[in-house]
């Protein structure tokens, strides 16, 4: 399939023309720079810090500035993307300038938030990263309701091939959830590799965990129980280090967990806007599940209050998250 098939296959998904651009503009937009960033990526044989940190204090590498740019660049082309902020630069911004959006202002407007290179600490070795976008229906994603607001993600993923999860829901319409293959060319070449990416609550030989942070496991007693549960259950460990491809991975098999635990000596630090907002909606169209492991409730259901929230995050199988979220809120069965 090519990008028209797949236009046509959203298309044929969201019945009302409300989301034309949204369907016919913005996501070819993102994904032709998950392309683009592929290609930066290849070309970047030296990983190096960029002299400079991000507004969280972290320092930012060659590629982190290359991918922003990227993105950056490609959505200020985009007449239905209006504002934008990013991990690196967490500032609602418009995108379109005075000069190229003066007369010609479609009533249908996106904001967009992401993080451009996720995982870039484990790039250097070589090892998966990826790239995580929420697009948001409006001009701000502060105080709307992430569960109606947030209409669409694609999360990019740099490996031996560079592939796209694109998840699209939108009121009145069934959620989409589609695996794509991106090349050279991005959109215009994008094959279809699963039209209905889907996480299975039925028994598989094929399980599989991913804890994040295991080092809190030795202060924290309920998240020590909940990786033995899977060792002695004898599940699959499948933990990269990196947020995206860990996921990835899971939706890619139909089955998985993913635990990136809130304890007393391991912090929230997952951005909300940047990484668990669009994660969870991409999990929630698969017909998985995404929490907050600080109170056990729903990612997308609290509205963002400051762009640089953060929490915690268990998302995959609903079961396995139920499972856990009953052993770290002690709930009977």
């Amino acid at each position: 399939m090519t990008g028209s098939d797949l236009t046509h296959q959203l298309r044929s998904a969201v019945s009302s023309q409300a989301y034309n651009g949204l369907i016919d503009s913005v996501l070819p937009t993102l994904i032709n720079c998950v392309s683009d960033i592929a290609k930066s990526l290849r070309a970047s044989h030296h990983v190096s810090r960029a002299g400079s940190a991000n507004a969280f204090g972290d320092d930012q590498l060659n590629v982190d500035v290359l991918a922003e740019n990227s993105i950056r660049s490609a959505i200020s082309r985009c007449p239905f993307i209006a504002v934008a902020s990013s991990e690196e630069d967490p500032v609602e911004r418009n995108v379109q300038t005075q000069e190229s959006s003066a007369g010609n202002i479609p009533e249908e407007q996106y904001t967009v938030g992401f993080d451009p290179l996720d995982g870039s600490s484990i790039i250097a070795p070589n090892w998966t990263v990826g790239t995580i976008i929420g697009v948001w229906q409006g001009k701000t994603a502060l105080g709307q309701l992430p569960a109606s607001k947030l209409v669409a993600a694609v999360l990019g993923v740099y490996g031996p091939r560079t592939a796209a999860i694109v998840a699209l829901r939108v009121p009145g319409s069934e959620p989409v959830c589609l695996e794509l293959g991106i090349g050279e060319d991005g959109f215009r070449d994008a094959e279809i590799i699963q039209s209905a990416v889907r996480l299975s609550e039925s028994s598989s030989k094929a399980r599989y965990f991913a804890p994040a942070n295991l080092r809190a496991a030795a202060d924290d007693e309920k998240y020590m129980s909940i990786i033995t549960h899977y060792v002695q259950s004898k599940y699959t460990l499948r933990y990269s280090g990196g947020l995206v491809p860990d996921i990835f991975h899971a939706l890619v098999k139909g089955h998985g967990i993913y635990i990136s635990p809130v304890t007393s000596s391991s912090k929230a630090k997952l951005r909300r806007l940047y990484e668990l907002f669009p994660l969870a909606l991409v999990v929630e169209c698969a017909g998985g599940t995404a929490i907050d492991p600080a109170d056990g409730t729903n990612i997308l259901e609290r509205p963002l209050e400051d762009l640089n929230d953060t929490a915690g995050l268990i998302c995959g199988t609903t079961k396995e998250v139920e499972f856990v979220k009953k052993v770290l809120f002690n709930q009977s069965s």
